[in-house]
């Protein structure tokens, strides 16, 4: 959905468009037309004389499948992915499954075990953990502490190969000692028969 400062840009816009191209008989019918749109109305206007696509979000499509992620975890309600654009190594985004929905008792719940995940996995001083609102999708962003990273700290452009680095190390199962088998001593005498010379 379209912010008010971008209607309020998009209707100047159109506005001008409205002065040089239309007769001087409709003009005002239409510029008063798109001045009383609300935001949704007139997102609808421009879909409809196709100024816009109708594009899907793009956490939904990511929830959906359409769209490449690097899945940490999920639950009914909710999916844990990398973020491509970190604070620090295995900055993760937990993303409501529904469009505009808020957190959930669930999304609560796959936060707490993502952060106890990154805690074992990655070692960091501390965890962050940031509610914020990002393309319509009340989110969560689990920060691992390095350093004194912040919400507000500077963020970079990962990789693929250190997300796949990153997705793998916190994903790797824990490596099981190899039991060896207890070789029991037998403690009998042997009896061996006397040399003769």
């Amino acid at each position: 959905m379209l912010t008010q400062e971008q209607a309020t840009q998009i209707k100047e816009q159109i506005t001008k468009q409205i002065d040089s191209t239309f007769p001087e008989d409709k003009k005002e019918s239409a510029k008063q037309q798109i001045s009383t749109m609300n935001s949704e109305q007139l997102e609808e206007f421009l879909k409809q004389n196709n100024i816009i696509k109708e594009q899907q979000c793009v956490f939904c499509s990511i929830v959906s499948g359409d769209a490449q992620s690097y899945k940490i975890d999920e639950n009914k309600n909710a999916i844990a992915i990398l973020e491509i654009n970190p604070i620090s190594t295995g900055h993760i985004l937990i993303v409501p499954k529904k469009h505009s929905q808020e957190s959930s008792e669930q999304t609560k719940e796959l936060t707490k075990k993502i952060s106890n995940l990154l805690k074992e996995k990655l070692k960091p001083k501390d965890i962050l953990v940031s509610p914020s609102t990002l393309f319509g999708h009340g989110i969560i962003n689990i920060i691992p502490i390095y350093k004194n990273e912040t919400i507000e700290s500077e963020r970079h452009k990962a990789t693929p190969e250190e997300l796949e680095s990153v997705l793998k190390k916190i994903l790797e199962e824990p490596k099981k000692p190899i039991k060896k088998p207890k070789i029991k001593k037998i403690k009998e005498k042997l009896w061996l028969p006397k040399r003769i010379p």
